[in-house]
């Protein structure tokens, strides 16, 4: 008998590009080289946000003796999201709708808990985040991607319904989508529910959807966001404070259910989600990040910095030869490589000391991700590497 159960030797397998990356990879021998342009994960590049560390600070001197006690989802933080997320959402949530959670990551897993069983089936879409295969395996169910409809990253309604069948238990929805940036609209999401709701009836048991927010405040040009649980009851909301104050490592989030979804549904999730958490391992944030919710919740890194960033990077790169997917939202920029192959591209930038995403990881190889979380010395000293690798492109091809 092996040692390692099956169910991670899978996520082990779905994970290994990701892990070969970071730690064994040309990058992951100089990820910590203050000579390289990281553009790679969602990382800070530079301070964290002054008054992310003066809540933390505050919220650690403690009160009483049960400062940090053991805490769950406390009253206080949750009363203040459903305010929060009613007004932001335009959805009538109140305090038993959210979990709090350590990130969206803890969000996910315990959803997936929450309704599957082993053996579902989960419908996603792709080029996706890596993390949703390996943390379905790991889970006891079964990943179906599909692929978004390319050049603009649309969902594909029709891949979608024909990847569901009669284990299918949930569809994964992820706007803004990384690693593209792009925005569903509400009519693409009404067209999703419609179809859901037909699925539903044909394979005889309702289809959750699980909307995966952690980008949901960070948008372009002034666009509008609609979430999932705005036009399909039946939805979970993951969402992560760890993007909007680019503070990975601080890990704070929530799972939220719709308010529209039936009462008894809705109550049956809330009765559940304390085991769900406390099995998958105390699944909840710790004392100081739930204090420090209400304080964190108005903070955002610099936005126009961020689009100053894509900008510069998305002229420089068109300008290069690169064909750049205009990012609605996120803090990523997704450009498809010029003539050439991809990982000798790669390698090319990166004896350039310019480290991006391949594509590969997130199952397209033929584009690059960069993220726009990068400083600004870091985009000066790339920019001219990401022209010779385009020039050079250009001269080699046939």
């Amino acid at each position: 008998m092996a040692v390692i159960s099956e169910r991670i030797r899978r996520a082990d397998a779905a994970f290994a590009a990701v892990k070969a990356f970071y730690f064994t990879s040309r990058y992951g021998q100089r990820r910590r080289d203050p000579a390289i342009c990281d553009f790679t994960f969602g990382n800070p590049q530079e301070m964290p946000l002054s008054g992310l560390v003066a809540a933390l600070r505050e919220r650690a001197i403690p009160h009483d003796k049960g400062w940090f006690a053991y805490k769950t989802s406390e009253e206080d933080p949750r009363a203040f999201l459903a305010e929060r997320l009613a007004g932001e959402l335009a959805l009538p949530f109140e305090p038993d709708d959210i979990a709090l959670t350590t990130g969206a990551f803890a969000a996910i897993m315990v959803a997936f808990r929450l309704v599957l069983d082993a053996g579902d089936e989960v419908v996603y879409s792709q080029p996706a985040w890596f993390c949703y295969a390996p943390m379905l395996f790991a889970a006891d169910a079964i990943p179906r991607a599909v692929a978004l409809r390319r050049p603009a990253f649309d969902l594909d309604l029709d891949a979608i319904d024909a990847a569901i069948g009669p284990r299918t238990r949930m569809v994964i929805i992820n706007s803004p989508h990384n690693p593209s940036g792009r925005i569903y609209s509400r009519e693409t999401l009404e067209a999703l529910a419609r179809l859901l709701d037909r699925a539903s009836d044909r394979i005889g048991h309702r289809i959750f959807l699980l909307s995966d927010e952690p980008y949901r405040r960070l948008r372009f040009d002034g666009r509008g966001f609609t979430s999932p649980a705005a036009v399909y009851p039946w939805t979970l909301v993951t969402y992560s404070y760890g993007k909007i104050l680019l503070a990975p490592g601080q890990r704070l989030g929530y799972l939220a259910l719709s308010p529209l979804m039936p009462r008894a549904d809705r109550q049956a999730l809330c009765d559940a989600m304390f085991a769900a958490q406390m099995s998958l391992g105390w699944c909840f944030p710790n004392a100081i990040m739930q204090y420090a919710v209400a304080d964190l919740d108005g903070l955002s890194i610099d936005q126009d910095a961020l689009t100053g960033r894509r900008d510069r990077l998305s002229a420089a790169l068109s300008a290069s030869g690169f064909e750049v997917v205009p990012p609605e939202g996120t803090f990523y920029l997704m450009a498809r490589w010029p003539q050439g192959e991809p990982t000798a591209l790669w390698n090319a930038l990166a004896d350039r000391n310019v480290f991006v995403l391949p594509g590969s990881i997130m199952n397209a190889p033929e584009y690059l991700r960069i993220c726009l979380t990068a400083s600004d010395a870091m985009v000066d000293r790339a920019l001219p590497a990401f022209a010779a690798v385009g020039r050079a492109s250009t001269a080699t091809a046939p």
